[in-house]
């Protein structure tokens, strides 16, 4: 009864991010291990980021073994409800999902179990979402490693990790398609990402390979969000630099890819006005907490109306509780 008054609830506010033009930009992120849930950050122009609540977390973790919140991934759907997944465990086989109109009331957490057919598999990271208009459905995909499939590239990662992107679809977040092989560039791949501009999909990959090293970002342009996909371009996050968890979006004329230079310690960010060219921009970004043990961690960036952000700057400060 609680979770069907929250829905209905959910269901009466106006839609928020399509109801007036996305003028500011949000960033969901996680902290430290992610158990303490969602932190968000804004800015106005991609650049300059200020965190949101103090710093604190929107939204504490409920599910999953381990009961993390990393790589939290948000998209807004044709109804203007704003829907999140996210890595729920290390070594789980299933992922978070919640939803809210505001990121102040949310609805229940729930566990997807994306990998329970897949009894041996060993993770299920970095699940991304976005909206399919073409199908009128939700896409949500993620890394895992399956033992002995893809035995070409076995022992590629640390840990005899050997990822490939799977994926599954859902219109309503109750029935889910079975779970398919979504990508496999023929190398163990991770944290897969859309950027979404000017009419076409173009989807951001992480190469995982430990020996040699690369853990670089690439790029494979698409018509369809189920692919098929284009070549790979080169790689183009600065050489020696190891990268994860991109996330991209295009401001003006520039395309901007956000990733995490975790062996460095610090957010990092490349800009391209073709796609081909890149520039890197980290000088130019400012993040919140950065050299600190609470720094930004792998996230979205999403636009979103300027009044969403204002609403959330307004509120008081105050800790996370599970809803």
């Amino acid at each position: 009864i609680v979770t069907g008054l929250l829905l209905a609830l959910l269901g009466t506010l106006a839609p928020a991010c399509a109801a007036e033009p996305a003028t500011a930009y949000l960033f969901t992120y996680f902290t430290k291990n992610g158990e303490d849930g969602l932190h968000l950050a804004w800015s106005a122009d991609g650049y300059k980021w200020e965190k949101l609540n103090d710093g604190k977390s929107f939204l504490a973790p409920t599910v999953g073994r381990s009961k993390l919140m990393r790589d939290p991934c948000v998209v807004c759907g044709a109804d203007g409800t704003f829907r999140m997944v996210w890595t729920s465990g290390w070594n789980e086989n299933d992922i978070g999902y919640a939803s809210t109109r505001d990121f102040i009331t949310w609805s229940p957490e729930q566990e997807i179990p994306v990998m329970a057919s897949e009894p041996t598999v060993r993770n299920s990271w970095a699940p991304e979402i976005h909206y399919d208009e073409k199908r009128s459905e939700f896409i949500i995909f993620w890394a895992s490693t399956i033992p002995g499939k893809f035995t070409e590239t076995a022992g590629a990662s640390e840990s005899d990790y050997n990822h490939r992107i799977y994926f599954t679809t859902t219109k309503d977040f109750e029935t889910f398609a079975p779970t398919k092989l979504f990508y496999d560039p023929g190398f163990s791949v991770i944290d897969a990402t859309f950027l979404h501009a000017d009419g076409h999909h173009y989807l951001i990959v992480k190469d995982e390979t430990r020996n040699p090293p690369k853990k670089y970002l690439q790029i494979a342009e698409c018509d369809d969000l189920q692919g098929p996909f284009g070549r790979l371009s080169p790689p183009f996050t600065p050489p020696g630099l190891w990268s994860e968890g991109p996330t991209a979006i295009k401001i003006g004329g520039d395309y901007l890819v956000y990733f995490d230079a975790y062996t460095a310690h610090h957010y990092a960010a490349m800009c391209s006005r073709d796609l081909k060219t890149w520039e890197d921009v980290t000088a130019k970004m400012s993040f919140p907490d950065e050299g600190t043990p609470v720094r930004l961690r792998h996230g979205t960036v999403i636009a979103v109306p300027a009044a969403l952000v204002a609403k959330l700057r307004d509120r008081p400060a105050s800790s996370a509780t599970a809803h």
